[in-house]
């Protein structure tokens, strides 16, 4: 597995979990109706321009449906696609291709989305700030749709709340920036300490209370450079809140050191990918030899 890959165990769930909702209680009762014997070639097809991601979960959702299924891949998770390009095939019974062909063309087909709408806004910032992901992912979906920010050339934020403090807004609103941090760094000394900020004054009190991260959150790229000025380059600066593609240039060229955006996840539109197929015809309809 790369770098790029999810964690295979959340990939078995997930599409454990998609495979059940679309074969609960009785199965695929049209596939059914195919004669036993037939069997086809289907080809993956990009019909756009796009990244490619979620791959595993085609070769899982294959395997878990029919292992006798024999899938040839290509197209690695972080490669770019065209229109009409061939990504992989997968041959076998023609009845467990119809069956598992929507399942695993909507994994490929959401992951690569989220794929390749990171790639545009690491794009956009050309190589001035890292894009990262936050964690508006959809429930249960979360390793497979930040490994798809991976494979678009994004990197991840903490993956649960676990990972880091982050105090923000609504945890200050009984508590304090100084005294958020001095508890923070010492109840968990080794993880990073960032703290959300929507004014100048802010970011001063992080840093003279010893946050190693801050973030600033919906302010202008103007806000953010004067910002930036402020920190001195002591701590990496995060900018959130309200980054588009058109406007996540301008906080790249401020001086943001990471830029954060939910649309990656939340909001990337699907990437039109098909599965084309191309059945055995010496087979008639009855199933009988031809």
């Amino acid at each position: 597995m790369s770098s790029l890959d999810p964690p295979l165990l959340a990939v078995r769930e997930a599409v454990g979990r998609a495979l059940a909702e679309d074969l609960l209680p009785l199965g695929d009762l049209t596939a059914a109706l195919v004669p036993a014997g037939a069997t086809a070639r289907g080809a993956f097809v990009a019909r756009q321009d796009g990244v490619v991601a979620g791959s595993l979960c085609v070769r899982e959702a294959l395997h878990q449906l029919d292992p006798a299924l024999q899938l040839d891949w290509r197209a690695a998770d972080g490669t770019g696609v065209k229109p009409g390009e061939e990504l992989g095939t997968v041959e076998g019974a023609l009845a467990s291709i119809l069956t598992v062909e929507r399942t695993a063309l909507n994994f490929l087909c959401h992951l690569s989305g989220v794929a390749t709408l990171t790639r545009r806004f690491v794009d956009a910032v050309s190589g001035q700030a890292t894009i990262w992901d936050t964690r508006k992912t959809l429930p249960g979906l979360r390793a497979l749709e930040k490994a798809a920010v991976r494979a678009g050339g994004g990197r991840n934020h903490r993956g649960n709340l676990s990972e880091m403090v982050l105090v923000k807004d609504n945890h200050l609103a009984g508590l304090g920036i100084t005294e958020a941090v001095r508890r923070a760094r010492a109840s968990w000394p080794g993880r990073t300490v960032e703290v959300e900020c929507d004014r100048a004054g802010q970011v001063e009190e992080a840093l003279a209370a010893g946050a190693t991260m801050v973030l600033l959150d919906n302010m202008s790229p103007d806000e953010v450079a004067g910002c930036v000025g402020l920190v001195g380059g002591r701590i990496p600066v995060e900018v959130s809140g309200g980054v588009t593609l058109e406007t996540v240039a301008a906080y790249a060229s401020a001086g943001a050191d990471l830029i954060s955006t939910s649309a990656i996840t939340q909001s990337a539109p699907a990437l039109d990918i098909g599965l084309d197929l191309d059945l055995d015809l010496d087979l008639d309809i009855s199933g009988r030899e031809g």
